[in-house]
């Protein structure tokens, strides 16, 4: 361990978080398991560098909040029994032509969506999204 380097090591903490994050995906089976693995999916195509990581870790949530991050927060994607929820940081800072933000509009930072059983996600417009959320990030 003390010959690894700090970039070593953030791998292994990446590696990690998406182990977790596949372990919560699994753990969840069913629509909700799929709904935030197709999530994950197109954060990830829309952000190549994107960052996951899990947070919030605690007795009532042992397996966490999975995050993903460039530059700061992009979003987090917690689970409920009706809902799979992705919540951006920044919402309050991005468009959002197509209204994909559906929850959360009366704070004045966040904002979130809320994706049911059968509910269909507009892929190019979540895309859209998260790289405003990078953008917003990075101050570009």
């Amino acid at each position: 361990m003390a010959n690894m380097k700090k970039g070593d090591a953030e791998q292994d903490d990446a590696a990690s978080a998406s182990q977790l994050i596949d372990a919560k995906i699994a753990e969840l089976g069913g629509w909700r398991g799929e709904m935030l693995a197709k999530l994950r999916a197109l954060i990830r195509e829309a952000d190549p560098e994107v960052v996951e990581t899990v947070k919030w870790r605690k007795p009532s949530n042992p397996s966490g909040v999975p995050v993903w991050e460039h530059a700061g927060i992009i979003c987090t994607g917690e689970t409920y029994k009706d809902k799979v929820k992705l919540t951006f940081e920044r919402g309050a800072s991005l468009p959002d032509p197509k209204g994909l933000f559906n929850s959360s509009l009366d704070g004045n930072r966040r904002r979130a969506i809320d994706f049911f059983e059968g509910g269909k996600v507009d892929g190019a417009a979540l895309k859209v999204l998260v790289r405003a959320a990078v953008k917003e990030n990075v101050g570009a």
